[in-house]
């Protein structure tokens, strides 16, 4: 019987459990997948910290790449053997073997292979919906990254940069710092010896930016609107400090008339349509260079508590892979 890891109930790392997981067979409008690679995503922790709270057991996960064992009635346009990749729920990666809808996977160019492809699904389509939809980055923009060095940042440097933007992230040393250069990032600051807010501003001769990407949360969200022009667009899409718990609208009507989004990537994906467009357009950036995938850290997926714990701790950079 295929393993998996399940939580029975919310916690820290070691609420992460190695066990045999009955699959089944695919339903209708399903596939049934041999999981080649996972990507671990922080959305991940907040799914096992129980602050997206699900019915348990709970097997976490949204990212992953495989090849289809099995199909359900009615799976017309994907055969056995394809290779495919997906980031959307249900939740369910962190296994062996997977059920997965049809509608929500997508096949994977020959030139990906297996490990890139699982890496960059969620994040490569976060990004893209970030720079393409939740503000539409221009030429000539200069945006704020937080967190630049993290997965979501050295993708989304690579590809505001190939779209003409100047691009200011912040990390939180030298070591992660050169590493955002290296992917796009044309200022670096180091949160833990510079304030970012004045920093910003001094990059744009105080007009601040027209958006700003935060994943950080709690942190850095206060400073993040003080880092934007008027009418400038929050993006608040990830929490990895804590979550901000309250915030008077009246603040952005202070601030400039500003506009607050908290975005997340089954809304952008909603459709088939938006689905196959976003992969599309991203397989595209990937295997035309614009957009490298660094794969910093692999892990066995029965070690998914050590990745867990140096994804939190802040020792992991570019994106992590877990292997079945």
């Amino acid at each position: 019987m295929p393993k998996a890891i399940q939580i029975d109930k919310p916690g820290g790392a070691s609420a992460m459990k190695w066990r045999e997981v009955p699959v089944g067979k695919p339903k209708k409008g399903e596939v049934r997948l041999r999981q080649a690679a996972v990507g671990l995503n922080y959305i991940d922790v907040y799914h096992r910290m129980g602050l997206y709270p699900m019915p348990m057991p709970l097997t976490i996960g949204m990212e992953g790449a495989g090849v289809v064992e099995a199909l359900g009635a009615g799976v017309a346009d994907l055969k056995i053997g394809d290779r495919v990749a997906y980031a959307a729920p249900p939740l369910g990666a962190y296994a062996e073997e997977r059920l997965m809808p049809a509608a929500n996977v997508v096949k994977v160019p020959k030139a990906i292979d297996d490990q890139t492809a699982a890496a960059m699904m969620l994040q490569g389509m976060t990004v893209h919906y970030l720079l393409h939809s939740t503000y539409k980055v221009k030429k000539g923009d200069t945006i704020l990254v937080h967190a630049a060095a993290g997965g979501i940042g050295l993708l989304m440097c690579q590809w505001a940069k190939h779209l003409g933007a100047t691009v200011i992230g912040t990390v939180g040393s030298k070591k992660k710092g050169d590493l955002a250069r290296d992917h796009g990032c044309d200022h670096v600051i180091d949160y833990s010896k510079q304030n970012f807010v004045d920093r910003v501003k001094r990059i744009t001769k105080g007009a601040g930016v027209p958006v700003v990407y935060d994943s950080v949360g709690k942190d850095t969200f206060y400073g993040s609107l003080d880092c934007l022009r008027p009418r400038g667009v929050m993006a608040l899409f990830g929490n990895a400090s804590g979550p901000v718990t309250t915030i008077d609208p009246n603040i952005l009507a202070g601030k400039g008339s500003l506009f607050l989004t908290r975005p997340s990537l089954p809304n952008y994906v909603a459709t088939r349509e938006e689905l196959t467009k976003r992969a599309r357009d991203l397989f595209r950036v990937v295997t035309g260079g614009a957009v490298k995938i660094e794969i910093n850290q692999t892990y066995a997926l029965k070690d998914a508590a050590k990745a867990h714990r140096d994804l939190e701790g802040r020792k992991t950079t570019g994106s992590t892979v877990l292997i079945p």
